[in-house]
C-alpha cells in the first residue's frame, strides 16, 4: 500500500485531519477526548500533537510532513558579492550588573541614561553610533540582569564584537560568565574593559586571572583576549578602548554589500501615541530609505520617517546603522529580519504567509503538544495562576513571559498566560481578569487613574514594576501562596529516661539526661510545639509533647546535651513511660511549600 502523506503548514483543524484520515469528526473528538483534550471541529492542532494523535490511533500508512510556507528572510541572501563594502563594526556591551556598562556608554556618546533606569539596571536594548579617528562604530547596550537572558543572547548573535565589561574590584560574576557563553556562541570577536581602575581595592591581575580561569587569556598572557583597563567614569583609556575595538573591525575584515534590497534585524518596537507602531532597526545590507516597504516577520510597512539615535531625521542607512522607523501596520516581534520588498501587495502576501507558518501565531488558538502532555499528566488537583502581561515594550513583554515559565512549580501550580500586550492597562484588560482570579502584571506602563478605580470595583489586581526582578519575585511569591501546604518535621535532640515520678491520663513527668542536641518547649520564635517520639529498645510506642522542662526543681527554657532535668509531657492518648526508654524529639510544622 502507497504511503500517505499529510502536508500541513505549522497546524491543522480537527476537521482538516479527520478527512486527511478518513474518519468522522466524532470519532477524531472522541479520540482527542480521551487524550484529555476537549476539541471542537475547528480547533487546531501543531504537528507534534497530529503526530502522537495518529500514532495513538494506529493509523498505518500514513505520515505527517510539514509544509513550509514562511518566508525565510535569513535565507534570502548570504553570500557576499564582489561589490560588497566596508561597514562600521556593530560591538554589543555586556556584563554583570553594576559593573559600569551603561556608564561606559554614556562617557562615549556624553550623555546621561543610567539615572533614568529603574534601579539603575538597563532594561531594553539601545542602540547608538559614535564617530572615532573619522568611523563610525555602532553600539547596543543590552540589559544587565539576567532575566533578560534572551534579549541578551539576541544582542550577541546580531554583534561581530562583544566588549565584556568586569569592574576590578568585584572580577567575574555569574552573568560575567553568562556574557562570555552568549559571545563565544555568537562567533563574536571577544574585547575586555577592566573598568573601576581608579577604585580603592582595583586589581587589575586579580581580574585577569579571573577571565583566564573562565577562557579569556589576556594577550599579554600569551592568549588573544585583548583587555583594556578603564575608568568609565574619569574616561581613562577609552580611545584606546575605541582604537582596540577599530583594529579588531579591521582584522575581521567586516563588509556588506549596499546594492540589494535593504536587509537588517528588529532590535524593538511598542506603541505611541500619534506615532502608532515606533520600531527600532539594525541595517544589515543593503540601503534603507524612508518609502520603502519591508516585511518583518508577520507585520510589514511602508516606512513613514527614519530617525537616528539622536532623534534627527535620515533619509537612508546604511549597513551597521541604527535607526528608529514608522509606519509598521502592527508590532513586529523583538529579533524579527526585515527583507524590503518591492511593493505594498508583495509585502502584505509576504507577510499572511509568514503569519500563517508561525507557530506563535497559532499558539492562542492551538492545542500544543506540550499542551496535550500537560493535559494527560497533569494532576488533578494542580492549581492555575492566571495573568495578563502589558509592558512598554514587546521586548519587555517577551522577557517577562519568558521569565515566567521558567518557574518551576514542579508541576503543582500551571503558568496560564491570558494575554499580552504593548501599552497600557485597558478596560479590555480588566475585564478579561474580572472574576478569574487573574493579575495583570504591568512593567514600566502606566495605569491611568480610572482604570485603577475600575479594576478596585471589580477586584482585580493589577500591580506594576519597573525593574523585571520585583515582578518575578512577585508572580513567584503568587504562586507559592497556591501551593499546598506540607508538614515538615525537624529533629531537635534525644533524651534518655532515668526516672519517673508522676503518670496520669493526660500527662507525664519523667526525669532523664539529653544524649544529643537540646530540649525545650518551644524553640525560639517558632509557634511549633516540640514532640517526642518514644521508643524502648527499639519499638515506637507513642508519641508525646514537651510541656516544660525544669533543672534542679527550677523551670528553664532549655536543657542541652549532657545536663539532666525533668520533662513535664502532655499525652494524646494514655502511655506509660519507664526506665531506659529513649525520647527523640522534633518539632512538626505546617510550612508553605517554597519555589
Amino acid at each position: 500500500m502507497q504511503e500517505k502523506v499529510i502536508q500541513i503548514a505549522g497546524s491543522i483543524t480537527v476537521d482538516e485531519l479527520a478527512q486527511a484520515l478518513g474518519l468522522s469528526v466524532t470519532s477524531l473528538v472522541g479520540e482527542l477526548f480521551k487524550q484529555g483534550i476537549v476539541a471542537t471541529i475547528n480547533q487546531r492542532l501543531d504537528f507534534d500533537t497530529a503526530s502522537l494523535i495518529i500514532d495513538e490511533l494506529k493509523v498505518e500508512g500514513v505520515r505527517l510532513e510539514k509544509k513550509n510556507t514562511s518566508v525565510q528572510v535569513s535565507e534570502v541572501h548570504r553570500e557576499l558579492s564582489d561589490h560588497a563594502v566596508d561597514r562600521p563594526p556593530v560591538v554589543a556591551v555586556m556584563g554583570h550588573v553594576d559593573h559600569g556598562k551603561t556608564t561606559l556608554l554614556d562617557t562615549l556618546l556624553n550623555k546621561k541614561t543610567v539615572e533614568g533606569e529603574a534601579g539603575g539596571i538597563t532594561q531594553h536594548i539601545s542602540a547608538y553610533q559614535l564617530e572615532h579617528d573619522d568611523r563610525l562604530i555602532t553600539f547596543l547596550d543590552t540589559p544587565g540582569h539576567e532575566a533578560f537572558a534572551a534579549i541578551r543572547q539576541h544582542g550577541a548573535m546580531l554583534t561581530d564584537i562583544v566588549v565584556i565589561v568586569v569592574a576590578a574590584d568585584d572580577g567575574v560574576k555569574p552573568q560575567t560568565v553568562e556574557a562570555i557563553k552568549f559571545a563565544q556562541s555568537a562567533n563574536a570577536k571577544i574585547i575586555v574593559a577592566i573598568n573601576k581602575i581608579d577604585r580603592e581595592g582595583a586589581d587589575i591581575p586579580r581580574t585577569m586571572a579571573d577571565l583566564a580561569q573562565n577562557g579569556l587569556t589576556p594577550e599579554e598572557w600569551g592568549g588573544d583576549i585583548t583587555m583594556v583597563p578603564i575608568s568609565a567614569k574619569r574616561g581613562d583609556n577609552l580611545d584606546k578602548l575605541l582604537d582596540m575595538i577599530l583594529l579588531t573591525a579591521d582584522l575581521e575584515e567586516l563588509k556588506a554589500d549596499v546594492d540589494i534590497p535593504s536587509e537588517g534585524l528588529v532590535i524593538e518596537s511598542h506603541m505611541e501615541t500619534g506615532k502608532g507602531s515606533v520600531v527600532n532597526l539594525l541595517v544589515t545590507g543593503g540601503e534603507l530609505k524612508t518609502g520603502e516597504f519591508i516585511v518583518a516577520g508577520s507585520s510589514y510597512a511602508k516606512i513613514r520617517t527614519m530617525v537616528d539615535f539622536k532623534g534627527r531625521p535620515k533619509g537612508k542607512a546604511l549597513p551597521s546603522t541604527p535607526v528608529t522607523v514608522t509606519g509598521f501596520k502592527e508590532l513586529p516581534n523583538f529579533g524579527d529580519k526585515f527583507l524590503e520588498v518591492a511593493d505594498e501587495k508583495t509585502a502584505r502576501k509576504m507577510a499572511l504567509l509568514n503569519a500563517n507558518a508561525s507557530s506563535d501565531a497559532a499558539a492562542s488558538a492551538n492545542v500544543t503538544s506540550t499542551d496535550l502532555l500537560r493535559m494527560m499528566n497533569v494532576a488533578d488537583n494542580s492549581k492555575t495562576f492566571n495573568v495578563i502581561i502589558k509592558g512598554d515594550v514587546l521586548g519587555s513583554v517577551t522577557s517577562v513571559v519568558d521569565s515566567l515559565k521558567l518557574i518551576d512549580t514542579h508541576g503543582e501550580v500551571t503558568l496560564n498566560i491570558v494575554s499580552t500586550g504593548v501599552g497600557d492597562v485597558t478596560e479590555n484588560d480588566v475585564y478579561m481578569a474580572a472574576g478569574d482570579n487573574t493579575v495583570i502584571y504591568g512593567f514600566n506602563i502606566n495605569v491611568p487613574t480610572n482604570i485603577s478605580k475600575m479594576a478596585a470595583r471589580d477586584g482585580v489586581s493589577i500591580r506594576n514594576y519597573k525593574v523585571i526582578y520585583e515582578l518575578l519575585d512577585d508572580a513567584k511569591s503568587s504562586m507559592e501562596e497556591l501551593l499546598d501546604a506540607e508538614i515538615v518535621e525537624e529533629e531537635v535532640g534525644e533524651m534518655k529516661i532515668k526516672g519517673v515520678f508522676r503518670t496520669e491520663k493526660s500527662s507525664i513527668i519523667a526525669g532523664g539526661e539529653v544524649l544529643t542536641g537540646k530540649v525545650a518547649a518551644k524553640l525560639g520564635d517558632s509557634e511549633a510545639k516540640v514532640m517526642g517520639r518514644v521508643y524502648r529498645k527499639k519499638e515506637l510506642i507513642g508519641e508525646v509533647e514537651v510541656e516544660s522542662v525544669q533543672k534542679e526543681k527550677m523551670a528553664v527554657p532549655e536543657l542541652v546535651a549532657g545536663e539532666t532535668g525533668g520533662i513535664a509531657f502532655n499525652l494524646e492518648k494514655r502511655l506509660v513511660i519507664e526506665i531506659d526508654d529513649r525520647v527523640k524529639f522534633f518539632t512538626r510544622e505546617l510550612k508553605r511549600k517554597k519555589l
